[in-house]
C-alpha cells in the first residue's frame, strides 16, 4: 500500500497527514502507536458514509471499548446544544484524557467533534478521517475547530490539533460531482493565493477528479493542496497574520451561507467558490489585478461549469443582509470588512491591507454580482 506522509511541525505541535488509498487499513497500528495508554474510543461518525467503511473502521478499533456517535451532517449540528449533548454521552461513558476520540466524516463533522475534543476533559486524544474531499484538503488540518453562533458561522471554536490525519482516497470514490466539486473549491482557492504552476495542473487535470477519477492524480492534488495550507498555518497558527490569507473567499462565502440559513440549496464550496469570483471581481474594480487575472479564473469556471447558479443566491434582496454578516466576520477588528484580495494567479494582498465600510461593500457587490 503506498501513502503520501506529510509531516506537520511547528512551534506547537507534530503530527502526521497520511494520504492513499486504503489508507484505513493503517489505523490500528497508528492508533496504538501515537495514544499507547487508550482503552475507550468515541467514534464520532457521520451517518452517510458507506457501511462497508464503518465495518472496516471498527474492525481496525476491535481491540478497544468503542462507543459510537452518529449524527447527520447539517451546520445545525455545530451548535453549543449539540456539543454539550455529545459531552455529557462522553462522560457517562467515563471516557479519560488517555483515550481517544476519533472523527469520521466531512468538515461539519470535523469541525464538530474535534470542538468537543478539545474541551472535554482540557483536551483528549483527537485522530481525524476526513470522508470528503473538502476535508481532506482543509478542514481536517490546521488545528481549528468551531461551532456556529445565531450571528454567523464558526464563531465559536478553539485551535486544537489531532495526532493524525488519516485521508482514505477510496473513500473519495463514494462521493457525488457536487460533492467533489465542494472540495475543488478550497483546492483551487490554495492555487490560487500560492501558486501558478499548481493552477495550470488543475485546469490540465480537472476532468480526473470530475469525470475519470484517478488515485494517482488525486493523491498528488491533494497532497499539494495540504503542503500549501500548512504553509500558511505553520508559520501562523493561531491566524494572527499570514493565515488569514487563506480566507480568500470566504468572507463573501460565510456571508452567503448564513444568510441563506444554511440551507442545503448552497453548500460550503459552492459558497467559496462564488465568493472567490466575488472577491476577484472586486480585485479588479479596485485595480488589484488585471482583466487578464480575472479572464483567466472566470474561464476556468465557465469551461468546468463551477458556477452555475450559485450567484443567484446573491441579489438585491438579500444584499443587506448579507454585508450585515460579513460585518461580524472573525477577521474583522472594527466596523470595517476585512478582504484578502488577489492581485495575479498565486499572489494576493496582505491582511488588513484592503478594508471596505458596509455602505461602500453594498455600493461595490451591485456593481460585481
Amino acid at each position: 500500500m503506498k501513502v503520501n506522509k506529510i509531516y506537520v511541525k511547528n512551534k506547537n505541535t507534530r503530527y502526521t497527514i497520511i494520504i492513499g488509498k486504503d489508507s484505513l487499513g493503517l489505523l490500528k497500528k497508528q492508533v496504538n502507536t501515537l495514544c499507547p495508554q487508550t482503552k475507550k474510543i468515541g467514534l464520532i461518525l457521520d451517518k452517510n458514509i458507506p457501511n462497508h467503511f464503518k465495518r472496516k473502521i471498527k474492525k481496525q478499533l476491535r481491540q478497544y471499548n468503542v462507543f459510537i456517535y452518529e449524527f447527520l451532517p447539517n451546520e445545525k449540528l455545530k451548535s453549543f446544544r449539540e456539543a454539550n449533548d455529545l459531552l455529557e454521552k462522553l462522560i457517562r461513558n467515563n471516557l479519560n484524557r488517555n483515550d481517544t476520540i476519533i472523527t469520521v466524516g466531512g468538515g461539519i463533522i470535523g469541525d464538530f467533534g474535534s470542538f468537543v475534543a478539545s474541551i472535554y476533559k482540557r483536551g483528549i486524544n483527537l485522530i481525524n478521517i476526513p470522508s470528503t474531499l473538502l476535508a481532506q484538503v482543509d478542514s481536517s488540518i490546521g488545528g481549528k475547530t468551531a461551532v456556529n453562533s445565531e450571528s454567523g458561522k464558526n464563531l465559536i471554536g478553539t485551535f486544537y490539533q489531532p495526532k493524525l490525519v488519516l485521508s482514505d482516497l477510496t473513500l473519495l470514490k463514494s462521493l457525488s460531482k457536487r460533492n467533489l466539486v465542494c472540495g475543488f473549491a478550497e483546492i483551487l482557492k490554495h492555487s490560487l493565493i500560492k501558486d501558478s504552476k499548481f493552477f495550470k495542473k488543475l485546469e490540465k487535470n480537472k476532468n480526473n477528479i470530475f469525470e475519470n477519477f484517478d488515485f494517482h492524480t488525486m493523491a498528488e492534488i491533494i497532497s499539494k493542496s495540504c503542503k500549501i495550507k500548512l504553509s500558511f498555518v505553520n508559520k501562523d497558527e493561531k491566524e494572527k497574520n499570514d493565515r488569514m490569507i487563506l480566507n480568500f473567499g470566504h468572507t463573501f462565502a460565510h456571508a452567503i451561507e448564513v444568510s441563506n440559513k444554511y440551507s442545503g440549496k448552497i453548500n460550503h464550496g459552492e459558497a467559496v467558490l462564488a465568493g472567490m469570483i466575488l472577491a476577484t471581481r472586486l480585485s479588479f474594480v479596485k485595480k488589484v489585478c488585471s482583466r487578464k487575472t480575472l479572464d483567466k479564473i472566470e474561464n476556468l469556471y465557465s469551461n468546468s461549469k463551477l458556477l452555475k447558479k450559485f450567484l443567484s443566491f446573491l441579489n438585491k434582496k438579500n444584499l443587506n443582509k448579507i454585508v450585515n454578516f460579513m460585518v461580524v466576520d472573525k477577521k474583522n477588528y472594527d466596523k470595517k470588512i476585512n478582504l484578502i484580495l488577489i492581485k495575479r494567479i498565486g499572489k494576493t494582498t496582505r491582511p488588513g491591507q484592503y478594508r471596505l465600510s458596509p455602505n461602500e461593500m453594498k455600493k461595490v457587490l451591485k456593481k460585481i454580482i
